[in-house]
């Protein structure tokens, strides 16, 4: 998709406004900026003393490791699949 294509949006994160650009629907980056938020806004009510940078960095820790999960979870449900087909 060329620059021009991409969509552009505005979008608020734990009180930030951020600018957005991609190929994906704005409804999917509203819906990806808002499960941000949401991750942020739930460490932070573990961990209030936290300052929004080091909030930043655990909700990424915090998104990767279920991306790593879901992904490895992926792969055995592929290897059953082929174990069931052959």
């Amino acid at each position: 998709m060329t620059e021009l294509h991409k969509n552009r949006i505005s979008v608020d994160i734990y009180g930030q406004s951020y600018k957005m650009i991609g190929s994906e629907t704005s409804g999917h980056m509203r819906l990806v900026a808002s499960m941000v938020d949401d991750k942020m806004r739930e460490i932070n009510s573990h961990n209030p003393s936290l300052d929004s940078a080091k909030l930043a960095v655990l909700t990424a820790v915090n998104s990767v490791h279920e991306y790593v999960k879901l992904k490895e979870q992926v792969e055995l449900l592929e290897e059953e699949i082929k174990r069931l087909k052959g």
